[in-house]
C-alpha cells in the first residue's frame, strides 16, 4: 500500500473536501484528486460519493478511515514527542473496552493503573470487539478488555489473558420482584427479561441455561450497551442480569434488588494484547489486581438462590 495515498485520503476525509485538503497539503486540487483516484483504483473501491458539491465518505471509505485514523494519530503524537521530549508529559495508556463489558467492571479493572506511583494518562475507547482489535493490531491501543478471548477467525497476532470471571445475579425493581411467582430460578418463567445483545458472550450461556431449566422468560429488550440495559431495568421494564462482583453497585445506583444468582452462568473478562508475556506496568497492575482482588476467592457466594 502507498501510505502517501492513504494520507491524502485521510486528509480529504477529515478536511471535508479536496479544496480544503489541498490547502493543508500545499498541493493543487488536481494533484490531490489524481492521487486519490489512483488510491481508489488500487483498492478497487470508491472511497467517496458526491452529494451536491460535497464529498461524503462511502461505506468502503469508512472502513479505510477506521484504519487510517489511529495510524496518523500515532504519527502526530510521535512527532510531538520528538519535538518536545522534555516536557514531562504523562505517558498515555490506550485501552479499548468492548461495549459488552459493564462500565463498573471496566472501571474496577482499570483503577489499579491510575494508582501506580507514576500513573499514565488512561485513554479509553469503547466499541465493538472487532474494531478495537483492528486498532490494537496497528498499535493504536495498548490493550483491549473484552468479555471473550480473541476470536480464532480474526487474523491478528494477539494473545488473550484471562483476568477472571463472575457468576451472574438477576435484579429487578422491588415492585417487579414482588410480582415474581415462586422461587428462583423458576420465577423467571414468563417474566419480562432484558437481555444483553447478541455480541455479548454471556448471552449464549444464559440462553442455554434457560433451555436447560426449561424456563422461558419473556424478552422485552435487547441491548448492546450494558448501561442502557440497566437504565431500562431501573424503571421496571424487566429483570436483568449483571456480574455478581458489582452487585452492591448495581443495587445502589439503579435502585433494584437481587432475586437470585447462579454459578452456571458466568461472565468472563480478558485482557487482549500483542504481547504473549505481559510487560507494560499498567497491564501488569490490572492483571494482578483483577486476579487477587476483584475476582478473588469468596467474591461470588450465592448459587441458584433467591434472596
Amino acid at each position: 500500500m502507498n501510505y502517501k495515498h492513504l494520507h491524502y485520503f485521510w486528509v480529504v476525509a477529515t478536511a471535508g473536501g479536496i479544496a480544503r485538503a489541498s490547502e493543508r497539503l500545499h498541493l493543487t486540487p488536481q494533484t490531490v484528486s489524481g492521487q486519490l483516484a489512483l488510491f481508489e483504483k488500487k483498492l478497487g473501491y470508491k472511497l467517496f460519493t458526491r452529494v451536491g458539491r460535497r464529498l461524503e465518505v462511502s461505506d468502503a471509505g469508512r472502513v479505510v478511515l477506521s484504519y487510517a485514523e489511529p495510524i496518523f494519530a500515532l504519527g502526530e503524537e510521535l512527532e510531538g514527542v520528538m519535538r518536545h521530549p522534555t516536557e514531562g508529559r504523562m505517558p498515555h495508556f490506550r485501552v479499548g473496552v468492548s461495549d459488552a463489558v459493564p462500565k463498573s467492571v471496566a472501571y474496577r479493572l482499570l483503577a489499579p493503573a491510575i494508582k501506580l506511583p507514576e500513573p499514565p494518562c488512561v485513554v479509553c475507547r469503547e466499541g465493538k470487539l472487532a474494531s478495537l482489535l483492528a486498532e490494537l493490531a496497528v498499535h493504536g491501543l495498548d490493550l483491549v478488555i473484552a468479555d471473550s478471548p480473541m476470536p480464532a477467525s480474526v487474523s491478528i497476532k494477539g494473545f488473550s489473558h484471562l483476568l477472571g470471571e463472575s457468576q451472574m445475579t438477576f435484579f429487578a425493581t422491588p415492585r417487579l420482584a414482588r410480582q415474581c411467582k415462586g422461587s428462583f430460578p423458576g420465577c423467571l418463567d414468563g417474566a419480562p427479561m432484558l437481555l444483553q445483545g447478541e455480541d455479548a458472550a454471556v448471552r449464549l450461556r444464559m440462553m442455554q441455561w434457560f433451555e436447560k431449566l426449561r424456563v422461558s422468560p419473556r424478552t422485552v429488550g435487547e441491548f448492546d450497551d450494558s448501561a442502557l440495559l440497566k437504565a431500562f431495568g431501573r424503571v421496571g421494564v424487566g429483570i436483568f442480569a449483571a456480574p455478581a462482583v458489582i452487585s452492591r453497585e448495581v443495587q445502589r445506583q439503579y435502585g433494584v434488588v437481587p432475586i437470585g444468582s447462579t454459578r452456571e452462568v458466568t461472565e468472563q473478562y480478558y485482557a487482549i494484547s500483542v504481547e504473549r508475556r505481559l510487560t507494560h506496568p499498567a497491564v501488569i497492575a490490572i492483571s494482578s489486581a483483577a486476579r487477587r482482588e476483584l475476582f478473588g476467592a469468596g467474591k461470588d457466594r450465592n448459587n441458584d438462590t433467591r434472596k
